[in-house]
């Protein structure tokens, strides 16, 4: 998956270990599983060359998608166009009660 991160949410990964991330639509910071339950623990944790990028390794309990897939990123582009490459594990409304868009 890919997520936004601030000073406060690395701080709070770093010294707990669960991954926190920040939500630019709710401008808080987002507990990956507070409400799902598919937490990410924290396994490693990089910077790129130029220090403006993170990847963030993880131990993915459950899902991370909302979809109900282990990866946000299940479309591949083909030569004779997209396709969808990873099926859906856990369906969104087990994990959230409702339908995921």
């Amino acid at each position: 998956m890919l997520a936004w991160m601030t000073a406060e949410s690395i701080s709070e990964t770093l010294t707990s270990g669960r991954v926190v991330y920040y939500s630019r639509s709710r401008k808080a910071l987002w507990r990956k599983g507070d409400t799902s339950g598919q937490t990410q623990r924290l396994v490693a944790f990089r910077w790129d060359c130029d220090r403006d990028a993170v990847l963030v390794q993880v131990d993915q309990a459950g899902v991370a998608c909302h979809t109900g897939r282990r990866s946000c990123f299940y479309f591949e582009a083909e030569k004779e166009g997209v396709k969808e490459v990873l099926e859906v594990e856990t369906e969104p409304e087990v994990l959230y009660g409702t339908v995921a868009k």
